[in-house]
């Protein structure tokens, strides 16, 4: 196929030979299969802030900081410039979240590097050789979805002892190759020691990726892994292989109802917009 204007310079500069097609189109970007010498990979080509349909992405902005103070200035501002300097760092995000979180033994696409807003990562294969699909696509045995399952919440787990939360997880955002799951798309990655809805992200990240797991293994609806893990983050005695188990004892003092309320209101904005990405 023709090469999209955006990936023409890295095949100029010889990084890309061809690009073969179009694999997906998201809400913050599309993704291009490309050749590279005798390997496939991916090619995420970030769309335009005014092209985005991500919803709140200023919530996931919060507690990004860059060293220079001049742009960081600018981005608190939301000058021109600043929101250029913005994308950049949103784009930033999601390569500096692979390098982390493959370090940290979180399964997730191999990144070769950034280079003009296009993000060029391993392609995920599937047993049959062809690309992974994503979880939404697949069933499963009961077997294999607590395996899966407690595999996911180990890396959820090992994220946040890195200081990230995914803050977008969900059956869509996870391929399953022959060795289980693979971690995808992170350019929301949130910093959990500087965003205000660090809790609540993680609590959505893991009631999402719990909720479809459940429908192969029910029993997996009645645990709390959310509560289990920021309880443990609080305390400081997180740690990577830390067996998980599923349960944890809630506070008896009164509730506040006004957050409940609160509580209410987003989650059901945050099943909208998941409705709204099931028909898209």
């Amino acid at each position: 196929m023709k090469a999209p204007k955006s990936i023409q310079p890295l095949i100029e500069d010889g990084l890309v030979d061809e690009v073969l097609r179009s694999l997906m189109s998201g809400k913050e970007a599309q993704v291009f299969l490309v050749r590279c010498g005798q390997e496939i990979r991916c090619a995420k080509v970030y769309k335009d802030v005014a092209d985005r349909s991500f919803k709140k992405a200023v919530q996931y902005h919060e507690g990004r900081k860059i060293r220079n103070s001049r742009r960081q200035r600018a981005m608190e501002k939301r000058s021109k410039f600043g929101r250029d300097q913005q994308e950049v760092v949103w784009q930033r995000a999601e390569v500096d979240a692979l390098y982390r979180l493959a370090e940290a033994g979180v399964r997730v696409p191999k990144a070769y590097g950034l280079i003009d807003g296009v993000l060029l990562m391993e392609m995920i294969t599937g047993a049959d050789g062809d690309v992974a699909p994503r979880l939404n696509d697949i069933t499963m045995s009961a077997e294999q979805a607590i395996r899966d399952h407690a595999t996911v919440m180990n890396y959820v787990l090992r994220m946040l002892c890195v200081g990230l939360i995914h803050g977008d997880l969900s059956e869509f955002n996870v391929l399953q190759d022959a060795n289980g799951p693979v971690i995808i798309d992170l350019p929301q990655a949130v910093n959990a020691a500087a965003n205000n809805s660090a809790k609540r992200m993680l609590q959505r990240d893991v009631e999402n990726i719990t909720e479809y797991y459940s429908r192969f293994a029910p029993e997996l609806a009645n645990t709390h892994y959310a509560e289990e893990i920021w309880e443990l983050h609080e305390k400081g005695e997180l740690k990577p292989d830390l067996k998980l188990t599923g349960k944890f004892v809630f506070p008896t003092e009164a509730a506040d109802v006004d957050a409940v309320l609160r509580f209410i209101d987003v989650a059901y904005e945050e099943e909208l917009e998941r409705q709204e990405r099931m028909n898209s």
